[in-house]
């Protein structure tokens, strides 16, 4: 039986996809209807021609790097006489009959040898995967994707939105009900005889910011004497809230028993080791005794008071400072001082509010403070108090509560 004869030039022009035959000299031998039909060239005007004056680089494209990526394979097969498959490329290719016009297309090259007798390459085989069309779609493909996830993001953006208002109401909600309940634990100072004192009470600014200062007032037994505290408790809101009025009247109640503010504040350190909150809270308390006219007082971490002398010397009462209640696991004995005063002295007490900065040294907080009350201290008490607030604290309000109780002496 005779095998039958194939014709192989018919067999190229029916190969699927595009291929082309180059001779060393990367001049076109052939192409088969794939490659013509595919890159919009005639047999006519391709046959005889080199590659490059059919398909140039786009001059107007710095990047444009196809054509010579394609040169370098095809040199390599002709070195090596071995096959090179190429990585995906964009082309920019001129489109006939419209000089000037390109269009970008992605082609997967793989070029291959064909051999002589002696072994050298005589013909180069280029074919091409034509994967525009497939680029294009994977390309719409991730802009539907980009558009649905822009469109999601829009909707949790939305969500996240809705959360913060719910938040910030509730966070306003809460920060009313703690302001009300520290101006019902707060009260204006009764008269106490013939002394009068007068206290500021400034909330921060902000929802999130209402904390737990408090100040107190208190008569006490045994001659013409009065105690004055202020205090803070760490953290805010009505939490803060709810441990100030605990300790602060547990500290009134304490003064009006103990025999000096150190042992009503060792009283009130044990009493915090009990409540949930009271955790690093401050006061400083002071025994004002009229008679002998003597100032003894206790700190517990907080702001020493400021004794402004009528001569408009301040003193800053820091000699009997000891840690925060509730700062050791067994609480135990304070220390004290006291100090004398003439009348017409004027005792400021205050919380850290008032002379606290961030990246501020405290010192330069007190120095500005014993600054206006120097310069201010002839002044009525409530023009006193009013000016100091206006000089010390931000004009657009303080992160943190301010109270202040001054007492004329």
């Amino acid at each position: 039986m005779t095998d039958p004869e194939i014709d192989y030039a018919a067999v190229f022009q029916a190969l699927p996809g595009m291929v082309a035959l180059l001779t060393p000299d990367l001049v076109y031998a052939d192409a088969n209807e794939d490659f013509l039909r595919l890159s919009g060239r005639k047999r006519e005007d391709m046959l005889g021609r080199h590659w490059f004056d059919m398909f140039p680089d786009n001059p107007n494209e710095s990047t444009a790097n196809g054509m010579r990526n394609l040169e370098a394979s095809l040199r390599r097969v002709l070195a090596t006489g071995e096959r090179d498959t190429m990585a995906l490329q964009r082309y920019d290719v001129l489109i006939p009959g419209r000089p000037g016009q390109w269009e970008e297309r992605y082609w997967s090259p793989v070029n291959a040898p064909v051999l002589g007798p002696d072994g050298s390459v005589v013909l180069l085989v280029h074919r091409v995967e034509e994967v525009t069309e497939l680029i294009r779609a994977r390309e719409r493909t991730d802009e539907d994707r980009a558009q649905v996830l822009e469109a999601e993001l829009y909707r949790r953006a939305q969500e996240l939105q809705e959360i913060n208002d719910r938040l910030r109401r509730a966070h306003a909600r809460e920060r009313e009900v703690a302001l009300a309940l520290q101006d019902a634990m707060l009260p204006a100072p009764r008269p106490t005889g013939k002394h009068r004192a007068v206290v500021r009470y400034r909330p921060a600014v902000g929802s999130l910011h209402v904390c737990g200062d408090w100040y107190d007032v208190v008569d006490l037994v045994g001659g013409d004497r009065i105690g004055v505290s202020v205090g803070d408790v760490v953290g805010h809101g009505l939490e803060a809230a709810c441990v100030m009025g605990q300790l602060r009247s547990a500290l009134t109640a304490a003064s009006r028993v103990a025999t000096g503010p150190a042992q009503a504040l060792d009283a009130l350190g044990r009493y915090a080791h009990v409540v949930d909150g009271a955790e690093s809270a401050t006061a400083v308390l002071t025994f004002i005794d009229f008679d002998d006219h003597t100032i003894t007082y206790s700190s517990a971490g907080h702001p020493p008071p400021a004794l402004v002398h009528a001569d408009g010397h301040v003193e800053f009462l820091d000699r009997a400072t000891d840690p925060p209640l509730d700062a050791h696991p067994e609480p135990g004995p304070r220390p004290q001082a006291r100090t004398g005063f003439e009348s017409g002295a004027t005792l400021v007490l205050y919380t850290d509010g008032l002379i606290e900065r961030r990246r501020e040294d405290i010192d330069t907080g007190l120095t500005r403070l014993g600054t206006s009350l120097a310069r201010h201290r002839r002044a009525d008490l409530d023009m006193l108090a009013d000016t100091v607030l206006r000089e010390l604290l931000p004009a657009e309000g303080a992160t943190d509560d301010t109270a202040l109780i001054a007492v004329r002496l």
